[in-house]
């Protein structure tokens, strides 16, 4: 997820904000983000052979068995293989923009879309069904959901960890920081928001699959999970809605009046605190995502069958996945019609604003100006 985001910030967010102020701060911008998306790449690979080589039973970890296991024949082998190479082969695309001289060349933009590609492939692969599904509509639909969820979430948060390494002094020379980080804060915030809106609908749907009311948040341990997962992504909203009504129009204002004042210094300063405080969130919801095991629904049945049986814990019964109503399509539909149309209100409105306090700023600019002469 980290290397998709910081692949994605580069090609659509930090890329064209720099392209704008020159081919050094290209080069610059590129490079720091194309070297954190090569290591997070490569990281990657040990990761999920980790994963592969833990073994429930013994609690111990089997590396030659996980080695084994990719491309074994499976078709859970093959994506676990694709998985790893494909992620290998995304940090190889980005590595020749870790330096300068070609961060700022003709082949950045293919070689960051080919990157961001595999990535995101190598993303998709935990979620592709490994077996031929009885249902191939609900597992199609189950299944771009989860990518919806997946590369939301990537974007979003990867971003925002290459934000926080961008505000880090040496990418940016500090004449430039102005004509950088408004553009750039703008374009990430419309990123970020079609990614809000794409986990918000995404999360919808798991909670219509998963959970039969609000009771089960409390009394299952799916439900308390997901409970913490939903307060973190809350706080990191409300973050967001403080950038996006408030930080942002008065950063946009500042450079309409020669981003000389001190209220400048203020805001570029609190503006790197924000997005780790937003990144160490948003690696707390991904630490907090592995817990959601099972479901709530078949955790609440389960429970209360076994105070009313004798049947062993691993004989519990569970519930048939919920069936589609019409009445599901069209609360589905309603409730993507309005987080799309709060989105987008949201952020015509945070331009709106930062537009008005950039009009109202220069002509305070401009009388200053006149008196000194």
């Amino acid at each position: 997820m980290g290397f998709v985001g910081v692949t994605a910030l580069a090609l659509v967010t930090a890329g064209p904000a720099a392209r704008r102020i020159g081919a050094g701060t290209l080069a610059a911008v590129t490079a720091r983000l194309a070297r954190a998306a090569v290591v997070l790449g490569v990281l990657a690979v040990p990761a999920v052979l980790t994963d592969l080589a833990h073994s429930g039973d013994g609690g111990g970890y089997d590396y030659r068995a996980a080695w084994s296991s990719l491309y074994d024949g499976s078709n859970a082998g093959r994506l676990s293989g694709l998985e790893v190479t494909l992620i290998l082969v995304g940090a190889a695309l980005a590595a020749p923009l870790a330096f300068r001289k070609a961060a700022s060349g003709p082949a950045r933009r293919w070689l960051l879309a080919a990157g961001l590609g595999a990535g995101a492939i190598a993303l998709g692969t935990t979620k592709f069904p490994d077996e031929v599904p009885d249902d191939w509509g609900r597992t199609t639909v189950e299944t771009v959901v989860w990518m919806l969820h997946l590369l939301g979430g990537a974007v979003w948060l990867g971003g925002l960890a290459g934000l926080a390494l961008l505000a880090v002094p040496g990418a940016i020379a500090a004449a430039d920081r102005g004509a950088f980080w408004s553009p750039a804060i703008r374009r990430f915030s419309a990123a970020a928001m079609s990614c809000v809106a794409a986990i918000a609908l995404s999360g919808l749907f798991l909670y219509w699959e998963h959970v039969d009311g609000p009771s089960q948040l409390l009394t299952t341990m799916y439900g308390r999970v997901l409970g913490v997962k939903i307060l973190i992504f809350g706080t990191l909203l409300l973050l967001g809605a403080f950038n996006q009504f408030w930080l942002h129009p008065r950063v946009d204002a500042l450079r309409a009046a020669g981003d000389q004042r001190p209220l400048h210094t203020l805001l570029v300063r609190r503006f790197p605190v924000l997005i780790t405080i937003e990144t160490l969130l948003g690696m707390t919801v991904l630490f907090v995502a592995p817990f959601l095991h099972g479901s709530a629904r078949n955790q609440a049945f389960q429970a209360d069958v076994a105070q009313h049986s004798a049947v062993p814990l691993s004989d519990l019964p569970k519930l048939p996945a919920k069936e589609v109503s019409t009445s599901t399509w069209v609360f589905g539909t309603a409730e993507t019609i309005a987080v799309i149309a709060v989105m987008i209100a949201g952020y015509w409105l945070s331009g709106l604003l930062a537009r008005r306090r950039a009009a109202a700023a220069v002509p305070a600019a401009d009388a200053g100006d006149l008196v000194q002469v």
